[in-house]
């Protein structure tokens, strides 16, 4: 592993460290929850988001607003590669914790479902995450992998030209250079949510809100995402 490889591994691991206290610590606040009342995973925010469309700032805020943590693409990726990081996890998890994980991967990881070990990893990882503690997921197919009752799911968009000008500001490249790093990475997501989810990108119905961020800011989109997230909380049948 190269001194930058360990740099952010080891960033990456204190990371997860920092959350497994912090979810220690407020299970002792609120003390021992009656099983009967206990949902299947805490409550979350899942983001899906266009390639360049703003997405990574906008979990970020939600995730300071809220005061929970982000989990990225990077990070899951992460987690879905190194035992090290999972087994941080794993190490809080309670009996009921691990029963309910080993079932819920028994049902996601069915014929219908491509069976890889990284697949298989990130999932675990994700259910994990998600029993343990509040969080903001972004990418990798959270709010697939996640029960579908539970949660919010928010997909964000924006014009192309919007989405190319951002990416090429935020990776130093020429637009057309853009253009191609963009249309393939789009397509890589495509495939994978294709590949182990069987489903299109672009079904807005697996989603609770969509947002165009065009002529929003990151604030005015956070802004939405709550007050939806309150209102659907408050009257589930709007």
């Amino acid at each position: 592993m190269s001194a930058k490889g360990a740099s952010s591994h080891s960033a990456l691991a204190a990371l997860v460290e920092k959350q497994m206290r912090n979810w220690e610590l407020a299970k002792a606040q609120r003390g021992a929850v009656p099983e009967p009342e206990r949902e299947e995973v805490e409550d979350f925010i899942a983001i899906s988001r266009a390639v360049g469309a703003g997405g990574r700032e906008v979990a970020a805020q939600l995730g300071a607003t809220l005061g929970w943590p982000v989990f990225d693409k990077e990070i899951l990726d992460a987690m879905a590669g190194d035992d090290s990081l999972r087994r941080q996890v794993y190490a809080s998890m309670d009996e009921r914790d691990t029963s309910w994980s080993e079932e819920t991967l028994r049902v996601l990881l069915q014929p219908d479902f491509v069976r890889n070990d990284y697949f298989h990893r990130l999932t675990q990882s994700v259910l994990s995450l998600a029993r343990q503690g509040h969080s903001v997921f972004l990418g990798r197919g959270v709010h697939l992998i996640l029960p579908a009752q539970y949660g919010f799911r928010v997909r964000l968009v924006a014009p192309l030209d919007m989405r190319l000008a951002r990416f090429a500001g935020e990776h130093g490249v020429s637009v057309e250079a853009a253009r191609e790093r963009l249309a393939r990475i789009e397509n890589e997501r495509r495939d994978f949510l294709k590949r182990h989810f069987r489903v299109e990108n672009a079904d807005a119905t697996r989603h609770d809100l969509t947002i165009n961020l065009e002529r929003l800011s990151t604030t005015q989109a956070v802004d939405i995402i709550l007050s939806t997230r309150e209102m659907l909380r408050k009257d589930p049948r709007n």
